[in-house]
């Protein structure tokens, strides 16, 4: 289903995303909300790579809602709380897309609502119509 665009003027991607991705015309989309690795019984895992996880566990269920999955994700924007849980982050979302990656933004940021969480993933999500 993804289209990525990586025009031979634009340095290759520095890890597994796409520069862009071409949504055709018909497709739905879902937009999520950040998500943070917390489980519905209040559980928050240690380290970024298991909050991923959890975040992406919780990114599929919000897709399913629609019919969709993690494979229809277009975009997806992550924040981190420091340089240390970037790999974390990036071993789980890459873990995530055997095919196509979507584009991808990563950002460091000063914290979320508690100091537990150090990984925040929000995303777009398409499929046909």
């Amino acid at each position: 289903m993804l289209r990525a665009l990586a025009p031979s003027s634009v340095r290759p991607p520095l890890a597994r995303y796409s520069h862009g991705i071409v949504v055709p015309a018909g497709y739905r989309l879902v937009v999520t909300s950040g998500q943070l690795g917390i489980d519905a019984d209040e559980q928050i895992p240690e380290g970024s790579e298991a909050q991923a996880e959890l975040c992406f566990a919780n990114i599929a269920a919000i897709l399913a809602e629609d019919g969709m999955t993690l494979a229809n994700i277009v975009r997806l924007n992550a924040y981190v709380t420091g340089r240390e849980h970037m790999q974390g982050y990036m071993r789980a979302r890459d873990r995530q897309f055997s095919a196509t990656p979507p584009a991808s933004t990563l950002v460091i940021v000063s914290g979320f609502t508690r100091p537990e969480f150090v990984v925040e993933i929000e995303v777009i999500a398409a499929a046909p119509g």
